[in-house]
């Protein structure tokens, strides 16, 4: 289904995943309707393809399905309170995603627990030069109020150690092929009750699958595979340069 989404705009391409149902939510559709991809793709031409794009540092920005998945898949522990981190934030897109999906709505801003005083969404990126790209895209799609807010924060650091400084997280999403190793490194920084999306790479076989990791309220883990799927290696700053 997904080779059938491409659209000539950035509408008609989150119009033609919901049609194929890969967009189920009415949230995670006006969400991503929000968020022009093209401001966060280097190459304007592909930017509504719905196929990963090249972004620099033999990195990419995922498919806009994927993103929808991880979106649907995250939507229960997106409120106007939570604490979000995206791992290997590349350009910025899903950063903006997930902030209109935990900002709080028009005349909702009472429900905002005094506690957690607002939503938060973190992108940890360890390519300087991305770091920088993904703050100017942000800029650029009217979101640097939010970042001086502290709304939304783009830091520089290994993504395989998490981001603990601002822990716990209820939503922490993964953009690369991570090794099973760093699996209880994040699932530490997971709230109670909170979710991780991450593509596990099989060191032996090198397949790739999508895992749910549930962390609930009384701080008992689950780990579920949901299915197959292909990223970019998760790995340090010395090696992503070289790839």
């Amino acid at each position: 289904m997904a080779w059938r989404c491409s659209g000539k705009t950035n509408g008609e391409l989150i119009s033609n995943l919901r049609r194929e149902g890969l967009i189920s939510s009415g949230r995670v559709a006006e969400a991503m309707k929000q968020v022009d991809r093209a401001k966060y793709c280097p190459d304007k031409r592909g930017a509504y393809q719905d196929s990963p794009q090249p972004i620099g540092y033999s990195a990419t920005i995922s498919a806009p399905h994927m993103h929808a998945h991880s979106a649907e898949e995250l939507l229960p522990y997106l409120t106007a309170d939570s604490s979000v981190l995206d791992i290997g934030s590349g350009s910025g897109y899903l950063l903006a995603v997930f902030h209109h999906l935990v900002k709080p709505l028009p005349g909702e801003e009472d429900k905002v627990s005094t506690q957690r005083q607002g939503s938060r969404v973190i992108g940890i990126e360890h390519i300087s030069e991305l770091v920088e790209q993904s703050k100017d895209n942000l800029k650029d799609d009217g979101l640097g109020d939010a970042m001086e807010r502290g709304q939304i924060e783009v830091v520089k650091g290994d993504g395989r150690l998490g981001w603990p400084l601002r822990q716990p997280y209820n939503a922490i999403h993964v953009g690369a092929a991570s090794p099973p190793s760093v699996l209880a490194t994040l699932e530490a920084q997971l709230a109670k009750p909170g979710r991780l999306f991450i593509p596990v790479e099989d060191p032996e076989t090198r397949e790739q699958d999508i895992w749910h990791i549930d962390k609930d309220a009384q701080g008992n883990v689950t780990r579920k595979k949901m299915y197959g799927v292909r990223y970019v290696p998760l790995t340090d700053e010395a090696r992503q340069y070289g790839f």
